[in-house]
């Protein structure tokens, strides 16, 4: 094929695992809680932290070890609740302040509490900031430990770009890595997004991801390519 490669929009799934797990200052306190379980004071823990943050992550690492089932918050109804309560030792519920059926989360909550079952939440935020409106519910969840994720620092930030670009089987030299931490705001979204320009850039140019590279890349997201 002559000219640029076409860059197929390829779904990838990046590793998950505790192993693969970048432990920094901002994230050390939320693991350290969730390898405490099943000794949890309550029956469920709350993560917050930003966009992209590493909540995600968390929640696999969380959900592989303990077999946790995933439930989608949008489409919770109070029978999925209670089937899924009842079936199950643990639980991850993924951006709870964007519940819609309040009650559902409630009887998952007290269903959880009556099987034994752990619950790990996470949002944007904590629960007393999350918009509930039902009393009982806005409770329970605020008396859950609420533990915050920090974006990474530099140091983390630099390991994180490495991580993201194995996870797709890339590399870049370590001056490639220094160009774009010093470039970059400190968000695993920032980090997530030039990864994958770089990845695109690199397969339809057939380059070698070099700083001239990530150079251009950058321009091409600040000004909206």
């Amino acid at each position: 094929m002559t000219g640029r490669q076409l860059a197929l929009a390829l779904e990838l799934r990046p590793a998950l695992g505790r192993e693969d797990f970048l432990v920094a200052p901002g994230n050390a306190a939320a693991l350290a809680w969730l390898d405490r379980w099943p000794n949890w004071p309550t029956v469920g823990l709350v993560i917050y932290g930003p966009p992209g943050c590493g909540k995600t992550h968390l929640a696999e690492v969380w959900r592989v070890r303990t077999g946790a089932l995933r439930l989608d918050i949008a489409s919770l109804d109070v029978a999925c609740a209670l089937r899924t309560a009842m079936a199950a030792a643990a639980l991850v519920v993924e951006g709870g302040e964007g519940v819609a059926n309040e009650r559902a989360l409630l009887h998952l909550y007290n269903a959880a509490v009556a099987q034994g079952a752990s619950i790990l939440l996470t949002g944007r935020a904590p629960p007393a900031r999350w918009p509930l409106r039902l009393a009982d519910l806005a409770s329970r969840l605020r008396a859950l430990p609420a533990v915050p994720v920090a974006p990474p620092d530099d140091e983390t930030f630099a390991a994180l770009l490495v991580k993201l670009l194995a996870d797709r089987q890339l590399a870049a030299d370590a001056a490639v890595i220094r160009y774009l931490t010093a470039r970059l705001e400190r968000s695993h979204r920032a980090a997530q997004e030039i990864v994958a320009a770089l990845d695109g850039a690199a397969l339809a140019d057939r380059r070698a991801i070099t700083v001239p590279l990530a150079r251009h890349v950058l321009h091409d997201i600040a000004c909206g390519g």
